[in-house]
């Protein structure tokens, strides 16, 4: 329950600030928004996967990357149902809550809203939204389950 919870908490708090800093606070506009000296609000329209790879500007591109990301998120999905692991259920319902939220904007606006800037000094490391955010964190609980929490479970 606490996977799927998380997925659909994720989804609309990703959908909620994208739709907030998109239409309500017109970010297109009023960009570049200086928060603090780490952090930005800029716009980028994201045709790839994370960190930009694999850029996509056919229309073929963009749907394989939706097919791509739903499929993995259907099959996330089976795994949450099947774990009983609190923490594993909750990071892969992060990375689906994450994957859905892109595929929206790739439906919706043929790419993905990445707007928070993570910066050093003059070095822009990244450019994302709460989706990936959401992945990356995902990504790194299921990567502590699977190295340090399955030990503990096999011991």
């Amino acid at each position: 329950m606490i996977g799927f919870s998380l997925a659909l908490l994720t989804l609309i708090f990703d959908q909620a600030t994208k739709i907030y800093y998109l239409f309500v606070y017109d970010l297109p506009v009023r960009e570049p928004v200086v928060l603090n000296p780490f952090l930005s609000l800029i716009v980028v329209w994201n045709r790839g996967i994370s960190y930009g790879l694999f850029q996509q500007h056919t229309d073929l591109g963009r749907w394989i990357l939706i097919v791509v990301s739903i499929a993995a998120a259907v099959g996330l999905s089976f795994w949450i149902r099947r774990t009983t692991a609190k923490l594993l259920a909750a990071s892969l319902g992060l990375i689906v809550g994450g994957a859905i939220g892109n595929v929206i904007d790739r439906l919706a606006y043929g790419a993905v809203f990445d707007f928070i800037q993570f910066q050093i000094g003059g070095w822009s490391w990244y450019v994302f939204n709460v989706a990936d955010a959401a992945i990356v964190a995902g990504v790194i609980g299921l990567l502590y389950d699977s190295f340090v929490l399955e030990k503990r479970r096999k011991a």
